[in-house]
């Protein structure tokens, strides 16, 4: 039997301020992590529109983002007593940056998510051991060397935005 191989694809907004960066505490089954705020890829949006997306649930701020940080290709591994195996997750993220808007008042954070805070480079860098993924900490330096490209570069078919007939 073949097993086509699917990375999960996510997305992360890189929002600096001041010199700080806006990060997320949330649970995770490896307990309380920090990660840029981040998700999964939703159908029928592009990865600029999920990024928006997901920093509004998780930080209820409006996002606009304005250029792609970079594209990431990470694996991660737990072991699932259930299945009495390792999960074996390989993730695709996409990272942009962009515009921080206004907090939308009374709006709740998503499940899991703590709180938001705001932390230097160096509060970062010396969390490593509380970051969720390597990528925070990959995309935060990539973000700080000045790596931009046009947000064209991805670009999204518009069948993406079409409904499936019979689905």
């Amino acid at each position: 039997m073949d097993i086509r191989w699917k990375p999960s694809v996510t997305v992360a907004a890189v929002i600096e301020r001041d010199g700080r960066f806006l990060l997320v505490e949330e649970h995770t089954p490896e307990g309380l992590r920090l990660n840029n705020p981040a998700g999964h890829l939703d159908p029928g949006e592009s990865p600029a529109e999920g990024c928006a997306r997901e920093t509004l649930e998780e930080t209820a701020h409006h996002f606009r983002p304005t250029a792609l940080v970079g594209v990431y290709l990470s694996r991660f591994q737990r072991p699932d007593p259930q299945a009495g195996a390792v999960q074996d997750i390989t993730y695709l993220r996409f990272a942009f940056c962009g515009e921080l808007g206004q907090a939308q008042a009374g709006r709740a954070l998503d499940t899991g998510i703590v709180r938001t805070l705001w932390m230097s480079p160096d509060e970062i860098r010396a969390s490593r051991e509380r970051h969720r993924s390597p990528l925070l900490l990959q995309c935060m330096e990539d973000y700080l060397a000045g790596q931009r490209f046009a947000l064209e570069t991805v670009r999204t078919d518009p069948s993406v935005f079409s409904p499936v007939p019979g689905i």
